[in-house]
């Protein structure tokens, strides 16, 4: 019996009530999503998640995620593996990547798709890599002075130092961030100022640690050691950029080793950000 071709496909919006789906076939791929994600994906784009279906059942996903005039971030790329291979990814890509409409978009895809990606003009930014593990009692102890966890007296400050350290503004993305029942979001303040924040997440393998913004590596360990306290013994998860060498060192210091490789790439110029101060990525599914 011949297979339903890409043209049978159908590609709609995804509604909250999809995410389970693709939630799940992202945990099946060892991405290890946050098990609370979803409502802050949706707040940030209610119509950037999209699904493909054959005959109304569900084979392949993905987002494109627009945040302001010039920006978007395409994630969520799956395709049900027992269906690959017959063109519903690519046709499900193409559909959706339209409601980026003239942005810059964004990805964090693997290493083995760069050529595909490359084709559909996207070019290599930098690489990452997801680095876990337990963090030592010894530096849970450690006193981190001016690490609170972040109120909402902290929103405006916090969401002016996160724009700093982003190529784009997301005010309603974080504030559903912040407060999701589950998340645990820390600052640290000296003198007065933000000079870095964290957020911890449960994820279904390990609590995902992102975003983690400092303005230097003892702000950043003061932070992950103390979102890692949280979960004392268990295993943390963070996506650390390799462009910013301190970050490797604080994690690798830490005892952390790397999992997975993942390539940051944009179709087009991005506006300047403090790269820097980026000691963790915020989620790979939407920057």
């Amino acid at each position: 019996m011949t297979s339903p071709g890409p043209d049978e496909l159908v590609v709609t919006q995804a509604s909250p009530g999809d995410w389970p789906v693709i939630r799940g076939w992202a945990a099946d791929e060892g991405w290890n999503p946050g098990t609370s994600d979803g409502p802050s994906f949706f707040a940030q784009d209610p119509e950037g998640f999209f699904l493909g279906r054959i005959g109304g059942e569900p084979v392949s996903a993905i987002s494109v995620v627009n945040y302001g005039d010039d920006y978007a971030f395409l994630g969520c790329y799956l395709v049900r593996p027992d269906l690959r291979g017959r063109g519903y990814g690519f046709a499900t890509w193409k559909t959706a990547l339209a409601h980026a409409g003239s942005r810059t978009v964004g990805l964090d895809g693997v290493p083995a798709q760069q050529d595909n990606y490359r084709r559909s003009g996207f070019e290599l930014a930098h690489r990452s890599a997801r680095f876990s593990g337990v963090v030592p009692e010894a530096a849970l102890r450690e006193p981190a002075p001016g690490v609170r966890p972040v109120t909402a007296a902290d929103l405006p400050a916090v969401t002016a130092y996160d724009s700093a350290c982003c190529p784009a503004d997301r005010p309603r993305f974080l504030e559903s961030w912040l407060t999701t029942p589950g998340h645990r979001a820390l600052v640290r303040v000296t003198r007065g100022r933000v000079t870095g924040y964290g957020v911890v997440r449960p994820g279904r393998e390990a609590p995902r640690v992102g975003p983690l913004f400092a303005d230097t590596a003892d702000d950043a360990r003061a932070l992950l050691t103390a979102l890692a306290a949280g979960a004392p013994g268990e295993a943390v998860a963070v996506d650390v950029p390799g462009t910013n060498k301190e970050a490797v060192a604080l994690v690798e210091g830490l005892g952390l080793t790397p999992s997975f490789e993942t390539a940051r790439m944009y179709t087009g110029p991005v506006r300047a950000f403090a790269q820097e101060r980026v000691y963790g990525i915020t989620t790979l599914e939407l920057g």
